[in-house]
Order: C-alpha cells, then sequence, then structure tokens
C-alpha cells in the first residue's frame, strides 16, 4: 500500500473534501444547484473560497463528487450481495435499507435536485448517466450471479429488464417522499423485499437461458 495514501496530509485533504461536500449537500438541498452560491458553501463549511476551489473546480465538480460518494456505496452494496452466504436474507435485508434511504426526506431532496439539474445542465445530466451506467451493469452482474448460485437461467434480456425495473421502483420512492412524506410502513417494506426476491426467483418469460 501506498504510504502517501495514509499520511497526515493526506487525511486532512479527505477530511475537508468531506466536510465541503457535506456542506454542499446541505446547500443543494435547501437552495437548489442555481440558488446555492459557492459563498453559501463557504459559510457552511466554514472555508474561504479559495479552499473550496484548491478541491473542486465549480459546482459541477461538487455534484461529481457527491454521485461518486453515492454510486460508491451501492457498488459495496452489490459487492455485498454478491458475497454473501445467505442470498435470500441478504437482498431482503438491503431492499428494505432502499426504501428507508429513498424516503428520507434529505436524500430525496438531493437526488431530486441533481436529476432536475440533470435535466438542464448538459454536464450534469453526463454525471449522472455515467454514475447510472455503471450501478446498472453492477446491478446486472449481481442478479445474474445470483440467478446463477440459485440454479436459475442466466437470460441477459431478462435480467437487463430486472435491473431497470428495480430502479425505476427506487427512483418512485424519491418522489413518494415529497408526497407521501413519512416513516415507510412495514407493509411497503415486506412488499419490496417479496417483490425483488420472487422476481429475482422468477424464470425468465423471454425463453430459454442457461444457468
Amino acid at each position: 500500500m501506498n504510504a502517501a495514501c495514509n499520511s497526515p496530509e493526506s487525511s486532512r485533504s479527505e477530511a475537508r473534501r468531506a466536510q465541503i461536500l457535506g456542506a454542499a449537500r446541505d446547500c443543494f438541498r435547501r437552495h437548489g444547484f442555481h440558488g446555492a452560491s459557492i459563498s453559501q458553501i463557504c459559510r457552511q463549511a466554514g472555508m474561504s473560497a479559495g479552499h473550496i476551489y484548491h478541491y473542486f473546480d465549480n459546482k459541477e465538480a461538487i455534484i461529481a463528487a457527491i454521485v461518486e460518494q453515492d454510486l460508491s456505496r451501492l457498488l459495496t452494496m452489490t459487492a455485498e450481495l454478491r458475497a454473501a452466504e445467505d442470498i435470500e436474507q441478504t437482498l431482503a435485508q438491503c431492499a428494505a435499507e432502499g426504501v428507508h434511504e429513498n424516503l428520507d426526506p434529505d436524500t430525496a431532496a438531493l437526488r431530486l435536485e441533481i436529476v432536475a439539474e440533470g435535466s438542464r445542465n448538459p454536464r450534469v445530466a453526463e454525471i449522472v448517466r455515467d454514475a447510472e451506467r455503471c450501478c446498472h451493469d453492477s446491478m446486472v452482474v449481481t442478479v445474474r450471479e445470483m440467478r446463477r448460485s440459485l440454479g436459475l437461467d442466466t437470460d441477459e434480456a431478462w435480467i437487463e429488464g430486472l435491473v431497470e425495473f428495480f430502479a425505476t421502483l427506487y427512483d418512485g420512492l424519491l418522489v413518494r417522499s415529497v408526497r407521501n412524506p413519512g416513516e415507510p410502513s412495514a407493509a411497503l417494506l415486506a412488499l419490496f423485499s417479496k417483490v425483488i426476491l420472487d422476481l429475482v426467483k422468477t424464470p425468465s418469460p423471454l425463453g430459454p437461458g442457461k444457468p
């Protein structure tokens, strides 16, 4: 391992980046991407503009880092799913955790703001779509390996459809967090876990596939 990665200066830099990103998350949630100025982020972070620009060229670069953080968490989750000894239990747990996360008001507000900005800003759209492709590809690999371990077919068209369907379900929760805020009911958590688990275990209706 490179010793520089664990140096005090490296640790300080990572801490400052995290401080800036935390402040930016708060500002984007409260004021929107355009309403949140670098000066507001500076005040929230307790740093000068020079410090901010030392780590990030502009607000798009800050959004890219926020999206990268979220993507990293999701890739960790898919890796844990692939390594799980009890696939069904781990999948059900991850499904429920995803419901809680996407119904969290702060999480939903920020993700909706980033998507909205992506509809207007080509650079942000590129950031969001690149992360989506990476997330999608990781989920396809994960679902394929889970189905193979369960002795099921690995029909690619069906697996691609499953992953897109799951993404649609969870994206919908972001909107529900605004329209119907509050903690998810036990029934909703159970339904998400059951639907996702049942579909992962469903043979492809599109044609024969090889386990």
